[in-house]
Order: structure tokens, then C-alpha cells, then sequence
């Protein structure tokens, strides 16, 4: 039904003028562009919680899949399998030692996350903080206000790419190789 259509207006008291206006208001109330609105006990929680179920739910992916990484080592051989692009290739790339960098950020050990994947260290702040804006977009309904300009993603590819070649020069393997 659409607001003031005649079969959903009701009437209040005798049918009079006044009382229909009053139910056509009622009913427009309900509705934003055509949309029926939850108006009803405990809807400003339900507007609140629906959108952030999402983010919720990419969360607690996260946290589920950062403690099996903690209680199961990838050091030990055989826990996780090998890298499909190292085995293809026997070239490392830009997430081979990803698993063991996480694995030792769960156990707060910086330096050796650092040793495993120096890439994968730097971008978990800047994957929170993606998650974070996201979260506020969802909470307050804003759209997006600005995407990534070329520049910066073709500059991201660049930065990948720079650390896949020199994590595999054999020079640079104390430093970069997992």
C-alpha cells in the first residue's frame, strides 16, 4: 500500500474529515519513499543493529580465524598447506609468511611478524582502520565520501609488486624472505 491510497486510510470516530486526515498522516509516517518504516517498540535499536550485522560478522570471522592461527602453529610442517605460487613457482610472494607473521602478532611477537612478512605487518593497521570507517559509514547511514584516487592504488600495485621482486633477490633474503 502507498500512502493515501483509500483502502488503507482509517477512519477514527465517526468517519469525518478529521479523522481522516489524521490516519492519512499516521500512515505517511510509516512510510519513506514508498518503503514501509519500522516504527514500532525497540526500532531505533533495530535500525542501530542491522547495519553494523555485517561488520559483526567480518569481526568475529577475524577473531575466530586469529585464534585457530594462534593455537595452531604454521611453523610446525603440515598444519597449513603450502603456498600454491612457492610450490608452482619456487618464487615467494607477497603473502608467503603471511600466516606466520600472524601467528606471531597473536603472540605479540612484533619482530617476528616483521622477519615473516613486513607487508602483510604494515597493512593490518590500515585494514583496521578500513573496518573502523566502515563501521561508522554503516552506523550513521553516510555513504562513502571520497574512493581511493588511481594514483594511490596504482602506487599500492607498484609497492606489491617492488616487494614480491625484492623479497626474492637472493641479497635481500635476510631481510625480506619469509
Amino acid at each position: 500500500m502507498t500512502p493515501g491510497s483509500s483502502s488503507a486510510v482509517r477512519v477514527e470516530g465517526n468517519g469525518s474529515a478529521l479523522g481522516v486526515v489524521r490516519a492519512r498522516k499516521e500512515e505517511a509516517k510509516a512510510f519513506t519513499d514508498g518503503v514501509p518504516r519500522d516504527t514500532g517498540p525497540g526500532a531505533p535499536h533495530r535500525a542501530l543493529i542491522a547495519p553494523l550485522a555485517l561488520p559483526a560478522v567480518v569481526a568475529s570471522a577475524a577473531v575466530a580465524a586469529l585464534v585457530v592461527l594462534n593455537r595452531f602453529s604454521p611453523y610446525v610442517a603440515g598444519t597449513y598447506p603450502i603456498c600454491p605460487s612457492y610450490a608452482l613457482t619456487g618464487l615467494y610472494c607477497p603473502g608467503c609468511g603471511a600466516l606466520r607473521a600472524l601467528h606471531d602478532l597473536t603472540h605479540l611477537n612484533l619482530a617476528g611478524a616483521w622477519d615473516m612478512n613486513p607487508l602483510t605487518v604494515l597493512a593490518i593497521p590500515l585494514v583496521v582502520g578500513y573496518w573502523v570507517g566502515w563501521v561508522r559509514r554503516r552506523a550513521t547511514g553516510r555513504a562513502r565520501q571520497w574512493l581511493a584516487p588511481p594514483w594511490a592504488l596504482h602506487a599500492l600495485l607498484a609497492l606489491v609488486v617492488v616487494f614480491t621482486v625484492a623479497r626474492n633477490i637472493p641479497a635481500l633474503a635476510p631481510w625480506l624472505a619469509p
